[in-house]
C-alpha cells in the first residue's frame, strides 16, 4: 500500500537523520530525526521508526553529554 511505502521511507530517513546526528549537530538531528519518527508511526512500519525515535534520543544524548 501506497501508507506503507511512505511510512518506510519516513523511517529510512529518520534512521539516516539519526545516524548524521551522532557525529554533527546532535541535539536539532536528533530532534529531526524523533519527529519523522513519529509522524512515521501513522504507517504499518511501526519497528523502523520506533528505531529510528530511540536513535535520534541517543543521538539527542550525545549531545548533551
Amino acid at each position: 500500500m501506497k501508507s506503507d511505502k511512505v511510512g518506510k521511507i519516513i523511517g529510512w530517513a529518520a534512521m539516516a537523520i539519526a545516524l548524521i546526528g551522532f557525529f554533527i549537530w546532535n541535539i536539532p538531528l536528533g530532534l529531526a530525526a524523533i519527529i519523522l519518527g513519529t509522524v512515521g508511526l501513522a504507517s504499518n512500519e511501526k519497528g523502523l521508526n520506533w528505531t529510528a525515535i530511540a536513535f535520534g534520543a541517543i543521538a539527542m544524548i550525545i549531545g548533551i553529554i
